[in-house]
């Protein structure tokens, strides 16, 4: 087998990698919305086994971090833009680590606090985002395998919602240290509200990371 086929293998099976990734932590964001949910509601049983699932898809996300590193060491120079996606599955690894940071966060705050001054909606809109950004990346990363500069073109709705998700992050910071009399309280949900937004940042990240792969694919 020439150098060109190894080549190309080992880009499909990094891209495949990266897919399964991507899929898994659009998954965990769906199940951070029926936490959100769930916890409004105060249905605890339900906010625990979503909690369960998304430790678990963290665990799985890090382990195709792992698989595609050593695919990568394994076929050494023989690719040619491995750091890229190696950067690429470093930072999908990161914002799987913020949706479980949020989740935690979130689960320990008050329902009744949560209802105050409409911060139920204010979750719900936030966290609505971080699913349509990471459905976005999932795009870009199905793109990748099937129509390249596809991935470009979706990059720029991911920068459009990133600058939503700065937006509503600083109204509701503003909200809560008006409305929220509990120390314990308003530190939990201004960090959950601050890592949604550094997750959105990451998710960025990963969208500037796709769109370099596109552009050598």
């Amino acid at each position: 087998m020439y150098r060109g086929e190894l080549e190309v293998q080992a880009k499909r099976k990094a891209l495949a990698i990266l897919q399964d990734e991507i899929t898994k932590i659009l998954n965990s964001s769906r199940d951070l919305s029926i936490l959100t949910t769930s916890l409004i509601k105060g249905d605890e049983m339900n906010t625990h086994q979503c909690l369960e699932r998304m430790t678990k898809t963290e665990e799985e996300v890090e382990n195709l971090c792992r698989n595609i590193t050593r695919d990568v060491a394994e076929i050494g120079s023989l690719m040619a833009n491995r750091e890229d996606i190696l950067r690429t599955a470093y930072i999908i690894d990161d914002i799987a680590g913020y949706i479980s940071g949020v989740a935690f966060r979130l689960a320990n705050m008050k329902p009744m606090t949560i209802k105050k001054a409409s911060f139920d909606s204010d979750l719900n809109q936030l966290v609505g985002m971080v699913v349509d950004t990471i459905f976005k990346l999932n795009e870009m990363g199905r793109a990748l395998s099937i129509n390249p500069p596809n991935a470009i073109d979706i990059a720029r709705d991911v920068q459009t919602l990133e600058r939503q998700v700065d937006v509503k992050h600083r109204a509701v910071i503003v909200k809560a240290l008006n409305e929220i009399s509990s120390i314990k309280d308003l530190l939990l949900l201004k960090d959950a509200v601050e890592g949604i937004e550094g997750m959105v940042d990451k998710c960025q990240e990963a969208s500037d990371s796709f769109t370099i792969l596109a552009l050598s694919m």
